[in-house]
């Protein structure tokens, strides 16, 4: 049986809400829209909600924008292939365009792409817009497309989604702005997998990454990894209601502290994952506001089960026991999480298991476990960072319990700067931070799989690999869910991984900015803000 593509893949519907919005509809107004275009009145309150929160306000034109991050390192790259942290995925999302881009319901809206289509879901045809054009004054089309997607497929570029992207079995250009790419079995996500940012279009025979040349909103004028990145508006942006500002610069201030500073001091206007310990200080203030979401991001304990500790039998039985899961919601994050369960899908997704109970704290079957693992007594270091938010004093909670059963752990807190390059992946045991993903394939793919490259506890399982090869391919959203809910128990009972909070993201920013809005790829607008948000003088 065939199908074509659902009709609002094409992003139609959001997208006329918001320019009726910008041009002073009613609700009533909206309403009738959406009733005489055929959209359920459940799905069209979701779109009517998004629309009218992020154009809430007339937006203006004009200003430089000033925006602080917190993980910035040496290693920052304005190759979208090889992004590994927040400030990465800023600049992608700054200077490049995806081919989709998805929305705050998680719905893949077109961007490069006008339309992609399908009957099967293995093999999907994508027509391209044109008038575009790459900030060096280079028309866009599919050669960029063909050459931009196959460089994933490419061992020596180092794509961090090479084990996603090598799916693609054919990627041809079928005409000036058609493209066709053959799945190696159907995959009905790739609508939403082409608006993750590191897949990102690049110009076709582009290898010199000192600067950027995208089509995105802004053009590159200052890169320093680890320091900062500026960019000037487009004046040759496809999309014609933005982007709104002039320039905006964007740079880490890895201490929380000194971030929520810099925005009480005036001296920027964003300051991005605010600590919720630093929530009581933003009390009473006036002129400064935030936005709290709660879309899957995590900081895990990671124990690699290639290395010592990780091997001993019962050694990670005993760390999930010792962990209290309760503290650490309520009093490391103030509250703002969800209770997590080890495993990567939160409750904001529909597949997640809601039948998977997260392990109790129960620090005698910890120290049983321990003592069974030969290590009750013996020092274990847990390397921790302010690069993984609220890690140190998550660590701090587990060593604490762990002092009352007489389990010696050790906190190695390392600097912020190099943290992803030299400790993340690498060290026995570690903390790493994850940013929602908007499909269970995408996050299972990246992390889980045996081929993963971010395969933090080194989980390998080819039973796991094929139900994942199987649940992706399903049209049928039934037995894919059973597949999800059996690959979280999975990965929740033998992975190495201890995600003890879904943590929600909070960004503060002063009340002269408007626009920014929650989506499910993360905070500061799935880390494109840039193109969203205005000043108001």
């Amino acid at each position: 049986m065939t199908r074509d593509l659902p009709r609002d893949w094409t992003g139609q519907d959001d997208r006329s809400l918001q320019n009726a919005l910008r041009h002073g509809a009613s609700r009533r107004d909206l309403l009738r829209m959406l009733m005489t275009g055929g959209v359920g009145l459940a799905a069209g309150g979701t779109l009517l909600g998004a629309a009218g929160r992020s154009v809430a306000a007339t937006p203006t034109r004009g200003g430089h924008l000033k925006a602080a991050g917190w993980s910035a390192s040496t290693a920052d790259t304005l190759d979208p292939a090889k992004g590994s942290n927040t400030t990465d995925y800023v600049r992608a999302c700054t200077f490049y365009s995806r081919l989709t881009f998805i929305n705050e319901t998680g719905t893949p809206q077109m961007e490069l792409a006008k339309t992609i289509k399908t009957n099967d879901a293995q093999t999907w045809y994508i027509t391209l817009r044109s008038g575009v054009y790459f900030h060096d004054g280079k028309s866009f089309g599919s050669a960029d497309v063909v050459y931009s997607l196959q460089r994933h497929l490419d061992p020596e570029v180092g794509s961090k989604v090479n084990a996603i992207a090598k799916q693609m079995i054919d990627i041809t250009a079928t005409g000036p702005l058609t493209v066709k790419i053959v799945l190696s079995e159907p995959n009905a996500d790739l609508p939403t997998i082409l608006g993750l940012h590191h897949f990102a279009i690049i110009a076709d025979g582009t290898t010199d990454f000192t600067t950027a040349n995208g089509t995105g909103p802004f053009t590159c004028t200052v890169f320093e990894p680890g320091v900062r990145s500026v960019g000037e508006r487009n004046e040759n942006y496809f999309k014609p209601d933005g982007p709104y500002l002039d320039s905006v610069e964007f740079f880490a201030i890895a201490d929380t502290t000194a971030r929520l500073n810099a925005l009480l001091s005036g001296d920027i206007h964003i300051a991005a994952k605010i600590n919720p310990r630093a929530m009581r200080s933003l009390e009473g203030r006036a002129g400064i506001s935030t936005l709290t979401t709660t879309a899957g991001n995590y900081t895990d304990l990671n124990i690699r089960m290639d290395l010592d500790p990780g091997t001993k039998a019962g050694f990670i039985e005993g760390m999930k026991y010792l962990i209290n899961r309760e503290a650490i919601q309520k009093s490391v994050l103030r509250g703002f999480a969800e209770i997590g369960n080890d495993q990567p899908i939160s409750a904001a997704s529909r597949y997640y298991n809601t039948e998977l109970a997260p392990v109790e704290f129960d620090p005698e079957r910890a120290r049983a476990a321990f003592k069974k693992a030969g290590l009750l007594g013996v020092e274990v270091p847990i390397v921790a960072s302010e690069a993984a938010a609220s890690s140190v004093d998550m660590a701090t909670v587990i060593q604490q319990a762990g002092a009352q059963i007489g389990m010696n752990i050790k906190i190695d807190q390392v600097p912020a700067d190099g943290y992803w390059s030299n400790y993340w992946l690498k060290a026995p045991i570690h903390f790493g931070h994850i940013n929602p993903r908007p499909t269970p394939d995408i996050l299972f793919s990246l992390l889980y799989t045996s081929d993963a490259p971010w395969n933090e506890s080194r989980y390998l399982s080819t039973s796991f690999d094929r139900l994942l090869k199987e649940a992706r391919g399903l049209t049928d959203e039934t037995k894919r869910t059973d597949i999800y809910w059996d690959l979280q128990e999975m990965v929740a009972k033998k992975a190495g991984t201890i995600i003890p909070a879904y943590m929600s993201n909070i960004d503060a920013y002063t009340d002269k900015l408007g626009g920014l809005a929650p989506n499910p790829l993360g905070g500061l607008n799935g880390y494109a803000f840039s193109e969203y948000v205005w000043l108001n003088t």
